[in-house]
């Protein structure tokens, strides 16, 4: 019975193969390159790891990890130059809840920044360990 209907649906099975497999490796290579916010501050106390904060500049405004460069994601290739002194160690890159700054992350491995992580849940994950944000500009 189950056959027959996978017989019949083939197409349907197909398609729900693909679709479990590019979860699979979104998953998988999601978390690669990833950092929660306990082991972002480790690299940012022992390592000098550079933040990056892709918010718009009014979010940036509102609180944001000390030290970090607001470079908002509008136009983020475009600055990717700009973020060059940052190639030869670790980059932290953020966002609200860490979606944007994944795609951020991409950009800079594909612009041969090495060592570049992503803040797993973003400020948002920051903020819910009680990590502290700042208003003051760099």
């Amino acid at each position: 019975m189950l056959l027959e209907f996978v017989g019949n649906h083939w197409v349907l099975f197909a398609a729900l193969g693909v679709i479990l497999g590019l979860l699979t490796f979104t998953l998988i290579m999601g978390e690669k390159g990833s950092v929660d916010p306990s082991a972002a501050t480790t690299m940012i106390n022992q390592r000098d790891a550079a933040v990056i904060d892709v918010r718009p500049a009014a979010d940036f405004a509102k609180g944001h990890i000390i030290n970090a460069v607001n470079v908002p994601m509008n136009g983020f290739k475009k600055q990717t130059a700009a973020l060059s002194r940052y190639k030869g160690g670790p980059v932290i890159v953020n966002c609200r809840s860490g979606s944007q700054s994944q795609a951020a992350c991409h950009v800079l491995r594909k612009e041969g920044f090495n060592e570049v992580y992503n803040l797993k849940g973003g400020i948002m994950a920051w903020e819910a360990a009680n990590l502290p944000l700042t208003r003051k500009k760099r």
